[in-house]
């Protein structure tokens, strides 16, 4: 029985990192004691043990240990022994590569299929879609492959903004991205807005927070779905 969530952001503006989640981290993981947490999405600015050591003191507060995987000498085994896993926003590029060279995607990808509970915030919930080719990412470094874990049957656009009618000289926009996505590819994309969160339970995939999503699918106008609907394709 899956058990997910992929939340837009770690952090709402004026909030403190992961307040908004953490009644959603609390029932998540609420009999896993221990997380183990992917930090490489991180380019530059903090190391991987301060990206840790900032998220262990949130799970602290809900009575949960985080310990991050770069830690673990065997990374592939400590996913497999883990009880429940966390990855941080960031570069989802440098997301994708790290994990593919580790050779932990798809040992990652298995462990969640099978039941451990997983929480992905940004570029971690980038890598919970059928590939990352929709992310907002520059593309710092090359992974040696874009697909990513396949644990919805769709794409994830993290961050998602709405076009500003009364600014239209602000260029391109997310829409935009995602349609000439789908002239290259049939994966359905789900916008997700700054305080939403998609939550799979076994095969039942939600909308949850405060916003609505929007819905792209090749070849058809864009549609909204509202916080507690089911998202089925």
């Amino acid at each position: 029985m899956k058990n997910i969530v992929l939340a837009s952001t770690s952090t709402l503006y004026g909030e403190a990192y992961l307040a908004y989640l953490q009644p959603v981290i609390k029932e998540l993981f609420a009999a896993a004691g221990e997380v183990i947490f992917v930090p490489y999405a991180r380019p530059g600015g903090i190391s991987h043990d301060e990206y840790t050591a900032n998220a262990a003191k949130v799970f602290a507060d809900a009575g949960i240990t985080l310990r991050g995987l770069h830690t673990f000498d065997n990374p592939a085994e400590a996913l497999r022994v883990g009880k429940g896993f966390f990855t941080g926003g960031g570069n989802t590029f440098l997301l994708v590569k790290q994990l593919h060279e580790l050779g932990v995607m798809q040992v990652l990808a298995e462990e969640v299929s099978n039941g451990k509970p997983y929480l992905g915030t940004s570029a971690g919930s980038n890598i919970g879609g059928v590939n990352m080719q929709t992310t907002n990412d520059m593309p710092i470094v090359y992974p040696p492959s874009f697909t990513t874990m396949g644990l919805v049957p769709f794409n994830l656009n993290p961050h998602y903004l709405d076009p500003i009618p009364e600014l239209p000289h602000m260029g391109e926009t997310r829409e935009t991205r995602i349609k000439e996505f789908h002239t290259q590819q049939v994966v359905p994309v789900v916008g997700l807005r700054e305080g939403g969160w998609i939550r799979v339970k076994d095969t039942r995939v939600t909308l949850e927070g405060v916003p609505a999503a929007r819905i792209f699918l090749p070849g058809k106008p864009a549609y909204e779905v509202k916080s507690g609907e089911e998202i089925v394709f």
